[in-house]
């Protein structure tokens, strides 16, 4: 019954959120994260047991245009600090810009846990704080707050987002 309800809610959440980012994941050796939200798709792979790749595509109506990420995670405390560096496609102004940023989160526990990080690049700087829930075997249900500002706009794009993330 409580796995049906957080179904039930994600689904809603994902209707009704306006944004999500990819959710800082806490994965071993050689696993495979594969994730979507409302208005998000991400891919990424532990390649070493410090370092993990990754893919994601943004809606972002809001700027009127799609974004891209290529980024690369790398743990520098355990699994719950890491250094993040990337490169971002399609920002407004047809500007791309390499990006860099740093997360935290705290370990598992009945479940649970909560993360969050920040990201900047030469035109732009993004915040998300998060909780994942395993729900199931291999999947987790992801809940944030994301916020992004775009130099030379004033308008920010924030908001509650949900998703499901598939682990293998």
């Amino acid at each position: 019954m409580k796995k049906t309800l957080l179904i039930a809610a994600a689904i809603m959440a994902m209707s009704a959120s306006s944004v999500m980012a990819a959710p800082i994941n806490q994965m071993t050796g050689n696993e495979t994260a594969i994730g979507a939200g409302s208005k998000e798709q991400y891919i990424e792979h532990k390649v070493t047991p410090k370092a993990t790749l990754g893919y994601q595509h943004m809606d972002r109506d809001e700027f009127g245009k799609d974004q891209q990420d290529a980024y690369l995670q790398y743990d520098v405390v355990g699994s719950q600090v890491k250094l993040i560096g990337g490169y971002r496609w399609k920002l407004p102004g047809d500007k791309d810009n390499a990006f860099g940023g740093v997360a935290v989160s705290t370990p598992r526990v009945f479940g649970f846990d909560a993360y969050a990080s920040y990201v900047a690049g030469k035109d732009f700087n993004e915040t998300q704080v998060g909780i994942n829930k395993n729900i199931l075997f291999n999947v987790d249900l992801n809940v944030n707050y994301h916020n992004t500002k775009l130099d030379g706009i004033s308008h920010r794009e924030h908001g509650v987002g949900a998703g499901l993330t598939v682990k293998f």
